[in-house]
């Protein structure tokens, strides 16, 4: 299971981000997190933050433990770069690129553990819209005017599928709220004088 992590345009060049992110990759979660709180460069606090985004998303969303994750990967690329000017002697003009960086985490787990990702993957879905049943699945399509009732034993209610395309007149699609009122009705309205 892999559980994501992004900050984007954090106002740091990621060349100078690269060299935190250098040193926690691969790493344990909760190391990386102990060593980030002893390095002693600017970029360490967003990257923490984003760390920390990422854990939180792995045990919330995921129920996975924080002891069993580690850096699977770790990244910073280049933003959008803010260009400015500086005044130099004799009238010049010296550009100032003020650059951003977005950092992305990925974690992943030493050892594949049962979450809620685990759990869902064992749920099969129901059937699809826009496929149609089999006939040998006892599943009976409704393609009437939908007031027609069909006779169904127990263990067939909760199978019935209605096709809400054909409910109109003339095949012709439903509008919703019975007959067609408000803005349709003003424009084929017929003017009197």
């Amino acid at each position: 299971m892999e559980v994501k992590a992004k900050a984007k345009y954090i106002r740091m060049s990621p060349q100078k981000v690269r060299l935190v992110l250098d040193v926690i990759r691969g790493l344990k979660a909760e190391a990386a997190l102990d060593q980030l709180v002893v390095i002693n460069k600017r970029a360490a606090g967003p990257v923490r933050k984003v760390l920390n985004s990422a854990i939180a998303n792995a045990a919330h969303n995921h129920e996975l433990d924080k002891n069993n994750l580690y850096i699977k990967t770790i990244k910073a690329d280049e933003g959008p770069t803010l260009h400015r000017w500086m005044p130099r002697a004799r009238g010049r003009a010296t550009p100032i690129r003020k650059r951003t960086s977005h950092v992305e985490i990925v974690l992943a787990e030493l050892v594949e553990s049962t979450g809620k990702a685990a759990k869902k993957a064992a749920i099969e879905a129901p059937v699809k819209l826009g496929e149609k049943p089999k006939a040998d699945e006892g599943v009976k399509i409704n393609a009437g005017k939908g007031k027609e009732k069909m006779s169904e034993s127990p263990e067939e209610k909760g199978k019935k599928i209605v096709d809400p395309r054909s409910e109109g007149h003339g095949k012709h699609t439903k509008i919703e709220g019975g007959r067609s009122r408000g803005f349709v009705n003003k424009i084929f309205r017929r003017k009197s004088g």
